[in-house]
């Protein structure tokens, strides 16, 4: 759909104008932004706001592919973005310079209640803007989506009134021993806020009457992804989740959550069982093993449709369009994947399971391996479809991957639960 630069093209310096990758569905794709106020709550970060305010980016099938295309974001977003993380080798603006490929307030296509809604929450410190690619792309196939900035969990959130709010939240991350509770409880209530804008009897956008209210998911990036947990147990309009690289942190009830779950993470991060012989309490304990027991804890609750899924090669940002602006800026963030083939990876993953959930389109690509994503390795807890055994020193776990892989072994200090019950059921296996 449309004119683009391939994304994958030779990398550029500085000076380079950076640009996202074309849509893969045949839909044109258009985009408007929505200033939304919650006064049945405060601010949850700033002190004396007594409302939440919220800009949302809408994507959407478009009438026609004619038009301007719509900033990646404001000027004054790209500065502050850039800043913070103490990138100074790009120009101010590079960032709100990034080509894209939605028509900036084009008319909306389809019929009444024919698009599945999928809402994008970003990671914190990042803006929704970082999901683009992920949502452009899910428009191109008859989707609507709505990506949230969480006010004051970014650098920058630039609002129609000129405001430029920043990361308040920064600071009560390294104060509150309950900041990520509630980080992912705050947007859990920003996301039904949003929903509700969007299907209620009075909606906020003129194209609202498009929007299936009975086909609704969401997805999200780190603690996006964590919170995608939390909004799906608050509202159970939400049918289905993804959590991209994210820890999680809301306590799953006993009885379990039923609806479709996919976990979509760094193999370097969120192998079952990896870091088992890092020490408790040190920072290569919280990189290696605190994020990965999150996941083997949710998925003993995950009781409906689920999946484990790992990619090679990536790191924290590749689910995200900054792993492909980093590598077309000359920018080196460490991932051994490109971040055009990341985006490839995650487009197509995320896709396939929103079809098949809101669709109830069957999709090969969710059940085994795939030749065309070697990249990606299923892992699965369930007894029958991870069978283990006792190597020497060492637990051997089988992970559903393409031939020619070998098997993980995990280190022996790994004593988990699922471990033991594994050798148990799988003693067959040798």
């Amino acid at each position: 759909m449309g004119a683009s630069a391939d994304a994958g093209d030779a990398l550029g310096g500085p000076g380079h104008t950076p640009c996202l990758p074309a849509p893969t569905g045949p839909c044109p794709v258009g985009t408007t932004s929505l200033w939304l106020t919650d006064t049945s709550r405060p601010d949850p970060w700033a002190a004396g706001v007594t409302a939440r305010e919220l800009m949302v980016s809408l994507w959407y099938p478009a009438a026609s592919p004619d038009g301007p295309r719509a900033p990646y974001m404001t000027r004054a977003e790209s500065e502050l973005q850039l800043t913070s993380r103490g990138i100074t080798s790009l120009p101010p603006d590079a960032l709100s310079t990034t080509r894209t490929n939605a028509v900036g307030d084009a008319a909306p296509a389809g019929h009444q209640r024919s698009l599945p809604l999928v809402v994008l929450s970003p990671g914190f410190s990042n803006s929704r803007s970082a999901l683009t690619a992920l949502a452009e792309d899910l428009a191109s196939h008859g989707y609507a989506v709505a990506g949230i900035d969480h006010t004051y969990e970014s650098p920058a959130t630039a609002f129609p009134d000129g405001r430029v709010t920043i990361c308040l939240a920064r600071a009560a991350r390294h104060q509150d021993d309950g900041f990520k509770e509630k980080l992912v409880s705050g947007r859990a209530a920003d996301v039904s806020f949003v929903l509700g804008e969007l299907t209620g009897a009075h909606p906020a956008w003129q194209g609202a009457g498009l929007i299936d209210p009975s086909r609704i998911a969401m997805a999200g990036h780190s603690a996006g992804g964590a919170a995608a947990i939390a909004a799906m147990l608050a509202d159970s309009r939400i049918r289905a989740g993804i959590d991209m690289d994210g820890a999680t942190c809301a306590p799953i009830p006993d009885h379990g959550l039923s609806r479709p779950f996919l976990f979509l993470g760094k193999q370097s991060g969120y192998t079952p069982g990896s870091g088992g012989d890092v020490k408790p309490g040190t920072r290569e304990w919280k990189i290696l093993r605190g994020p990965v027991t999150t996941w083997e804890r949710d998925w003993e609750l995950l009781t409906g449709w689920k999946r484990w899924l790992l990619v090679a090669g990536v790191v924290h940002a590749s689910f995200t369009d900054l792993a492909l602006l980093a590598d077309q800026s000359g920018i080196d963030i460490g991932a051994g994947l490109s971040g055009a083939r990341s985006l490839d990876i995650t487009r197509a993953y995320v896709r396939a399971f929103f079809d098949q959930h809101l669709r109830g389109t069957p999709q090969t690509l969710l059940d085994q391996p795939s030749p065309r994503y070697p990249e990606v390795t299923f892992a699965s807890l369930a007894p029958h479809a991870y069978p283990a055994r006792r190597v020497g020193g060492a637990w051997l776990l089988r992970i559903c991957r393409p031939p020619g892989l070998r098997a993980s072994v995990v280190p022996s200090g790994c004593r988990t639960m699922y471990q033991l019950h594994l050798w148990m059921q799988m003693s067959w296996w040798n």
